[in-house]
């Protein structure tokens, strides 16, 4: 039996510990390993896991180094040929591991599984039925708030939500883990962004289902600011120059609006931070080249074979 590792990166995040893990440690699957990344929390989480879940390996960091650093120091001290991040805010269906092992020996060239993941206190409604990356350069929740009524089906699909995505571990051993630069937001399409530019696919899987506290653990000015700067940090990193040529229009017609509905709304601390952070991420376009060209360097994917998996933007 494959060895499965889930890392659950946590922040002051207590109060959502127990039903996450508990609903881990009733999987049917068997081979897991359970890894708590902690960031620094002062809530008393660490000696909650230690003293009620001490099967769990806990990874004490020593300060906040946001989703993606808690999420690579978790997958550093994973063991598992499936390494899989969970969100602390969720609880997961007895077979989901079941099924995420199951789509992985179905799908040789799937690097990366995506769950359905249901609203924690509506759980006929979507948060996301795996990821979509649209032609205007940004990012969505296939499905977010609709009805499940199973219209979403198993197959492929852009990426996987950093909430409850999978990863086999031979893909990260050949694309890297996630960018520490994004520090929260984004982190997820940016890995899929690699994982597809060498020829790993995405696939969505119905049957692995994830309840998340929709933004039980995020949001405000914090998303603001990182959506706004990470946007751009995806783009520029793994756009191929032909894609970008074909839908620059596009790209710049969206980031010119959302910078101006942020204008509109400047008086409001979120539009502020979307601001703040297009701005950084301009800043920042240096540094992201020379990330670029190491990425560009080692695709293998025509642009065909990406535009493929683009959604068409309305309008």
């Amino acid at each position: 039996m494959t060895l499965i590792s889930v890392v659950i990166p946590n922040w002051n995040g207590k109060k959502f510990l127990a039903p996450c893990l508990d609903s881990l440690l009733a999987q049917t699957w068997s081979d897991v390993e359970i890894i708590i990344a902690d960031n620094a929390s002062s809530d008393g989480s660490q000696a909650f896991i230690e003293q009620d879940y001490p099967t769990v390996k806990l990874v004490a960091l020593d300060d906040n180094y946001g989703f993606t650093g808690a999420c690579n120091a978790g997958m550093e001290a994973a063991t598992g040929d499936i390494v899989v991040l969970l969100n602390n805010d969720t609880e997961v269906e007895p077979s989901w591991l079941s099924e995420v092992a199951a789509a992985f020996e179905r799908y040789p060239d799937a690097g990366i599984v995506a769950s359905k993941m249901l609203l924690f206190d509506q759980r006929d409604t979507f948060h996301t039925a795996g990821d979509i990356f649209h032609t205007n350069g940004t990012p969505g929740n296939r499905g977010v708030w609709q009805k499940d009524e199973g219209q979403y089906v198993e197959g492929p699909v852009f990426s996987a939500c950093g909430g409850s995505s999978a990863y086999r571990k031979t893909m990260l051993d050949q694309i890297g883990l996630l960018d520490n630069d994004f520090f929260f937001s984004c982190e997820d399409v940016d890995i899929a962004w690699r994982a597809h530019l060498q020829g790993w696919e995405t696939i969505y899987v119905p049957s692995a289902v994830v309840y998340h506290h929709l933004k039980a653990t995020g949001g405000g000015t914090t998303a603001s600011f990182y959506d706004g700067r990470n946007f751009i940090y995806v783009l520029v990193k793994n756009l191929p120059s032909g894609l970008w040529r074909k839908y620059r229009g596009q790209i710049l017609a969206k980031q010119w609006a959302i910078a101006t509905d942020a204008l509109k709304a400047w008086r409001g601390a979120a539009a502020r931070a979307t601001l703040k952070g297009q701005l950084t991420g301009l800043m920042h376009l240096p540094r992201l080249l020379k990330k670029r060209r190491a990425i560009q360097a080692a695709k293998t994917a025509t642009d065909a074979e990406i535009d493929q998996l683009l959604t068409v933007s309305e309008g």
